[in-house]
Parts: C-alpha cells; structure tokens; sequence
C-alpha cells in the first residue's frame, strides 16, 4: 500500500517512540443524511488493517447524523451582531466573529453566559490568554462548522453541528465494520477527540498527538479519513566514531615532510648544568 499524504502535510510522524504512517483517504463530497457506516466500508475497509486506527472529521458523521442548522431559520439579535464584530479572526475557519457562528452560541448557551464569556475573553487577550470564550461557552459552541461559502458552497447555507455520542458512533463503527476508529474536531490551530471505541487504548493525548500536523487539511482537499498506522521504531542516521573512520594512505609520489632533526641530549644537559 502506498500512503498518501495532503500538500505540505507528510506520510510519517513519531508518538512516543513509534513511528507511524498516515494515509489520507479522500471521499466525495458528503451529503446531510449519509450512512457513515457505508462511507467506512466503501473508502477505508480496502485498506484497513488490523492495528490501524481511522481518524474521522467529525463534520461527516454530523452531517450523516443530520445535525445542522439552517442559516434561514435563524434570527440574528442585535446581540450577536454586536459582539461578532469584536471577535478575532484565524485561518483555521469559521469563528464567533460570524453572526450567525454567535447566534448559535447564543441560542446555545444563553445571552447571559455568552455576554460573560466575550467580556471576559476581552479581559484575557489583555494579558495575552486566548481561547477563553470558547472555554466558557464549551465544545459544542467551538466545534461549530459551516456557515462559511470560501471553500464549498453549500456550507454557506448551514451550520454543522459536532457529533451526538461520538464514543457510541466508534463502538457501533467497529461492531459493523470492524474499524477502529475516533472522531475528532481538528484544524490547524488545535486538535480534539472528541470520541473513540472503546477498543483503542489510548489517551485523547496520545491520539491526539498522532494527528498533530492535522493531516486531514483545512481546506478542498475532501479527506475526512486518516487512516493511522503503527511503523514500528523510528529509524536514526547513525553516527560514525573515530574508529571506522579509516585512515588515508600516502601515495608514494605525494611530498613527504621533511625528517626532524636528532635531539643532542648531551648539548641539553650542559645547558641545564650552565644554567
């Protein structure tokens, strides 16, 4: 098998000692309402092996869980239009800075706590701490996709929320595939599992560490399966020592140094005698 990695992304990568291999499976374009149980089955099976772990976006199981929501049955409050403007922007997608993204949290959370969050968040970039709105208003206010057109158009018509149960999609992922897997809600800033079968043994750390780099991408690429592979330990160059360097001979033409002369041992010691 051949693996293959995303642009500027690589196929290795060294957790706690082991090397492993990751290959990036690409897929069609999922729909709302999919089975991913078949997406399994027909995109990682051929090349699943005993021992591998599958890493999933959790945005595909969302959308096969139909958890989204529509951009045309929200209301936008003032509210949110007003502290969606003091939000800070990343590369790593969609964010409160939205309207939409803080109506969201909004509805979630409540106006009060969202209110608490962003004036507190505000306190902490003063200090230079961010992620705090986040941390207050939870995972599922963060992990919050969609609402976004740059990459595919149809995600600017909704929002697609994070996986219900997502320990309890793994555990059924492998009962009916045999797979084992965990979901994850990852980007190019942070990395978080947000379930695994209960067959991996683990730590979200460690998993999470395997995926690091976020090897699935952030933008077009359409691989919401990383299949992850143990390679054994990682190879070292190693250094040669002194001993096998070997010494170069002397060509019999090359300019010899000229001899030193004899040391008079006797004029050495009348000199030492004078002194």
């Amino acid at each position: 098998m051949e693996f293959r990695a995303n642009a500027d992304k690589k196929v290795e990568i060294v957790s706690g000692g082991v090397l492993y291999k990751r290959h990036a499976i690409q897929t069609h374009f999922v729909q709302i309402g999919e089975d991913y149980n078949e997406l399994v089955e027909r995109y990682v099976k051929p090349f699943y092996e005993e021992g591998d772990i599958l890493s999933i976006s959790e945005k595909i199981i969302g959308l096969c869980q139909r958890r989204v929501v529509y951009k045309k049955d929200m209301k936008i409050s003032a509210l949110a239009k007003f502290l969606s403007k003091f939000a800070m922007r990343t590369d790593a997608g969609i964010g409160v800075d939205s309207p939409y993204k803080m109506q969201f949290a909004i509805d979630y959370a409540g106006a009060g706590k969202v209110l608490w969050a962003a004036i507190c968040s505000g306190i902490g970039k003063i200090f230079g701490k961010h992620g705090i709105f986040y941390d207050m208003v939870g995972q599922e206010v963060s992990g919050l996709d969609g609402f976004y057109d740059h990459e595919f158009a149809e995600y600017g018509n909704y929002g697609i929320r994070i996986p219900e149960n997502s320990r309890g999609v793994c555990n059924e992922i492998y009962e009916k595939t045999g797979v084992q897997a965990m979901i994850v809600d990852a980007n190019d800033l942070s990395r978080v599992i947000l379930g695994h079968a209960d067959v991996i043994k683990m730590t979200d750390e460690q998993l999470a560490d395997l995926i690091r780099d976020n090897p699935a991408g952030q933008s077009t690429e359409l691989t919401p399966f990383i299949l992850i592979r143990p390679a054994g330990e990682p190879q070292t160059e190693e250094i040669p020592t002194e001993e096998t360097h070997a010494t170069p001979e002397v060509e019999d033409d090359a300019p010899q140094a000229a001899p030193e002369p004899p040391v008079d041992e006797t004029a050495s010691t009348d000199a030492e005698e004078n002194a």
